[in-house]
């Protein structure tokens, strides 16, 4: 059993967070699954990243310290798009981390003013198109960099245009969690 923190996307912690938590929890692993937007969910994109402009990355970043206070420091963190933020603040910066995996987003180690620990192995998923990644955003460009200079972690590229394409594309669905759970396991 490895411990995992899942950090959702910028709609919230909603069904489909819930439910690859349970995925997860199915394989055996003990699952975390911190709110940083206290109870509110978006049923867009645009309205939850709406939400993000109201309330700023760093109350984000804040509410995901917060709420691993108290946990275990053995950990594997997952970050879903916004959840990748603290996902990776968390896993570059405190002591403990297990892993990461990084779901449609990458963000440069030298955001968060702290190299990547050697120690820690991660994955990221992006979708080859997905218009939330492409420039401007640069989050394809980051995963690149990323993959490229950091001893154990992979890039996962998916074909289409979908930004949480789970949702849309079984086969892609199915293969990203093989590799997810493939990862937790060996991670614990």
């Amino acid at each position: 059993m490895t411990a995992v923190i899942l950090f959702h996307h910028v709609q919230g912690l909603n069904d489909d967070v819930r439910a690859f938590a349970d995925e997860l929890r199915a394989a055996g692993h003990e699952v975390h699954t911190p709110d940083v937007f206290e109870g509110q969910t978006f049923a867009t994109l645009p309205d939850g990243i709406a939400h993000i402009q109201e309330i700023g990355f760093d109350t984000v970043l804040e509410r995901g310290r917060s709420a691993v206070e108290g946990l275990p420091a053995e950990v594997v963190y997952i970050g879903i798009s916004l959840g990748v933020m603290p996902a990776q603040l968390l896993a570059q910066t405190r002591p403990g981390a297990r892993g990461a995996v990084f779901l449609q987003s990458a963000v440069p180690p030298a955001a968060f003013d702290s190299p990547w620990p050697a120690a820690v192995a991660a994955q990221i998923h992006l979708t080859e198109r997905d218009p939330e990644v492409l420039p401007p955003n640069s989050d394809l460009a980051a995963a690149h960099a990323f993959a490229g200079t950091e001893e154990g972690v992979e890039l996962f590229l998916y074909p289409g245009d979908e930004h949480l394409f789970w949702n849309y594309d079984d086969d892609a669905a199915a293969l990203l969690k093989e590799r997810v759970l493939a990862f937790v396991a060996n991670s614990g």
